[in-house]
């Protein structure tokens, strides 16, 4: 059975009374070969892994800083994150390099950060639509994973999770068709493939406007290994289809 990796990415949203309803209205155990995840805003991780103590699912972080500590105010660090039970760390989002300046050096040494505090890191690659229409996809998706390779060594690139999420499609309520979704998904695997030795066993996400009506088509796909949901994971009802449609294909494969 194929594991499919489902990964809620709240962004800055929720509160202490929202996410209670939010996360307790989640069923305690995943569908078959399926494993879920939610990233909550820093604040709420210590109520996220209480909630969900008696869950299957498992807390992430949006974000960590790549530096250890020191004189960097505002910045959260991966041990800090470590602390709360984190299983994973989103890094490289497309809001935090387009709003935040964060370079692809930047966030290659972020998942190399978050894999040294013992973590997973969710590293996010992805095209503009001014990249796509100029067909540039493929140089930039390879300039941003080879920033990867120049950090981190191959045993840690085979423990990372890949999150494709064309800029064009977050957020917007614009998906990229099928095709094209499994075109720049086994771009990456054959860059993988290059580089460690089971390419096959790293998971690649797809994210960018994922809904219920369209994941089973989306998880279909052979080298789609599951979904970073955005704003569907701040609904109880379809992130739980979204895990569902997952649960129904892993069953398949």
């Amino acid at each position: 059975m194929r594991t499919r990796l489902v990964v809620g990415n709240w962004k800055m949203n929720g509160s202490l009374v929202s996410n209670r309803a939010l996360l307790s209205s989640l069923p305690a155990t995943a569908p078959a070969g399926v494993s879920r995840v939610v990233c909550v805003p820093f604040p709420y991780l210590a109520q996220a892994t209480g909630l969900l103590a008696d869950s299957t699912v498992a807390v992430a972080a949006q974000n960590a800083s790549e530096y250890p500590e020191g004189a960097y105010t505002g910045e959260v660090s991966v041990a800090m994150v470590a602390e709360f039970g984190c299983a994973y760390v989103i890094v490289g989002h497309s809001e935090r390099r387009s709003l935040f300046g964060e370079d692809d050096g930047v966030v290659a040494r972020k998942a190399d950060a978050v894999l040294g505090a013992g973590m997973t890191p969710i590293v996010c690659v992805g095209e503009t639509l001014d990249e796509r229409e100029s067909g540039r996809v493929e140089s930039v998706l390879r300039r941003q994973l080879d920033a990867l390779d120049r950090v981190l060594d191959a045993s840690a690139l085979a423990g990372i999770v890949v999150a494709y999420e064309p800029v064009w499609a977050i957020g917007t309520g614009r998906a990229a068709s099928p095709a094209q979704v499994q075109d720049v998904l086994s771009f990456i695997r054959t860059w993988l493939a290059g580089h460690v030795s089971a390419a096959d066993e790293v998971s690649i996400l797809y994210g960018g406007s994922v809904k219920p009506n369209g994941a089973a088509e989306l998880f279909s796909l052979p080298d789609c290994d599951g979904g970073l949901i955005g704003g569907a994971s701040l609904v109880a009802a379809e992130f739980i289809a979204i895990c569902d449609a997952a649960g129904n294909h892993s069953q398949r494969v």
